[in-house]
């Protein structure tokens, strides 16, 4: 059993590291409101502009925007939205998990993947796992504007896809649920997916104004930055809130070695005292 002096200091030990941890659970659930009355704002429009873009592919317009033309697909792209700092618990991991088996999906149907990587965490994890690595963002920060730190990146994967480079590009996110419970995510970008074709006609189109490539030109980029825009305030309130849960739950785990360790030092102390007493009651009594 290690002395009183050795469990002392481990004491003090933890309780400085339990300091820390609770001071980042502060900080965390100080923020986690404001990430998730962003990321709750931006639902509506991402949701809206999906659903127009939706439709628009439906359509038959003489200009064919070149993010609305399916293609066989031999070669995909993958943007993943990863954290730049960790301490939040498994949520890169369960990320990169879900992102290597949409790669292993990929590999089993004989289509290469490349590699769009937006996060260090992203970063340092693909540079281990390999890849074919496109394009690279990293500290990205955690207000506003995001795009604009994104922009080399994602015009590197979209001209990869006019080219003919890559045949699809899909964004890997973590998407918030509730504070408790983060997912990953995967949303394709290029080229739109069709939403609500039930609702539509058998053949119809809009009248453009002034001309349909000048309109949709417009439109499809309003549209991939809001997908972009929303996958990044998702992946920052999962972040928060992982955070809070992983030094809420490690702050806890403290106190609770600091109450063993308590205990232990009680028991050494005691048998010290004891072992005390006895000498000195074998001395009187050899006196």
């Amino acid at each position: 059993m290690p002395g009183a002096k050795e469990i002392r200091t481990q004491i003090k030990s933890i309780k400085a590291t339990q300091k820390i941890t609770k001071a980042m659970e502060m900080v965390a659930a100080s923020k986690i409101r404001k990430t998730q009355e962003r990321q709750a704002a931006s639902r509506p429009y991402a949701t809206k502009i999906r659903q127009i873009v939706g439709h628009l592919r439906e359509a038959n317009p003489d200009y064919r925007h070149p993010f609305l033309h399916e293609r066989p697909t031999k070669r995909v792209g993958i943007m993943v939205i990863s954290t730049d700092r960790g301490l939040c618990g498994g949520l890169n991991i369960n990320l990169f998990r879900a992102t290597l088996n949409e790669v292993r999906r990929y590999k089993d149907q004989g289509v290469e993947v490349d590699f769009c990587l937006v996060g260090t965490k992203a970063g340092s994890f693909f540079r281990r796992f390999g890849g074919n690595v496109l394009a690279t963002a990293a500290h990205i920060g955690e207000e506003p504007p995001y795009y604009d730190k994104l922009v080399g990146p994602i015009t590197v994967m979209l001209d990869a896809f006019r080219e003919g480079r890559i045949d699809r590009l899909v964004v890997m996110s973590n998407q918030f649920v509730n504070t408790m419970t983060q997912q990953p995510n995967a949303v394709q970008m290029v080229p739109v997916q069709v939403l609500d074709k039930s609702d539509l006609q058998e053949r119809w189109d809009y009248i453009y104004e002034p001309s349909a490539s000048e309109l949709l030109d417009g439109v499809l980029t309003r549209y991939l930055e809001a997908l972009i825009y929303q996958a990044l305030v998702e992946n920052i309130a999962c972040e928060q809130a992982a955070r809070m849960v992983a030094m809420k739950n490690a702050s806890e785990n403290a106190g609770d070695i600091i109450s063993s360790l308590q205990l232990v030092y009680n028991k050494a102390r005691q048998a010290s005292i004891t072992k005390e007493l006895a000498e000195i009651v074998g001395g009187a009594a050899a006196v």
